[in-house]
């Protein structure tokens, strides 16, 4: 069985991501939970990741670290839990969306950091950060006209894509992002509705850690 070493859930999108991909997957794991900027945290990691991060998945002696290569790797090996749209070119596009988050969108992902438990809705959103909402939003809407019709997400059924998208959903609940009736607020309805994240909201709200680092705009819960 794999092992996934994770962040706290409070706080660690990237964690979110192939957490939320094997669980919906229905690929069993074991988690392991590693308390960010902690001295454990990093002697845990060192041997494992040169990259010193989360996630991490552990295959035997094999890891794997990095969230997309987690979750490529989780889904060549269980085509069965379908994490890919099945048509080629709903496939590739899927791919280029996991691939423009992970690796785009830094201004939405700075100013308004994952934080699950908190409720931030007068924090400023920069016009950079705003405009990175805006084109998350027309995403969102656009694949789910083009490609979503089999299904309540991206691509009808639940895909890597969402996985990538998932902390988005969570950031706009936290810092009170406006979704309209419509397309974007079905497609986050749909996101929070998944037993998978209900599970990891439920457990990030009762970790009761204040890590001061991921917290810019609070200095206590």
């Amino acid at each position: 069985m794999y092992t996934l070493l994770i962040g706290n859930k409070n706080y660690s999108s990237w964690s979110l991501r192939p957490w939320l991909a094997l669980s919906a997957g229905g690929i069993p794991f074991k988690e392991e939970k590693l308390a960010l900027y902690t001295p454990e945290f990093a002697a845990r990691l060192a041997p494992i990741t040169p990259a010193g991060t989360v996630p991490v998945l552990l295959d035997g002696d094999f890891a794997i670290w990095d969230s997309l290569a987690i979750c490529e790797y989780v889904a060549e090996r269980h085509p069965q839990a379908r994490l890919w749209p099945a048509d080629q070119k709903a496939r590739a596009r899927a791919r280029a969306l996991a691939a423009h988050m992970h690796s785009g969108f830094s201004d939405l992902r700075n100013v308004l950091p994952m934080n699950i438990e908190a409720l931030l809705p007068g924090v400023t959103i920069t016009p950079a950060a705003q405009q990175d909402i805006s084109r998350v939003q027309a995403i969102w809407q656009d694949t789910r006209a083009e490609y979503g019709k089999g299904g309540p997400f991206l691509f009808g059924g639940f895909t890597i894509a969402d996985a990538f998208f998932a902390p988005v959903v969570s950031r706009f609940i936290t810092y009170g992002v406006t979704a309209a009736a419509g397309p974007v607020r079905e497609y986050m309805d749909a996101v929070l509705s998944l037993p998978a994240m209900q599970a990891w909201i439920r457990e990030a709200k009762a970790e009761g850690l204040f890590v001061p680092q991921d917290e810019p705009y609070r200095t206590q819960r």
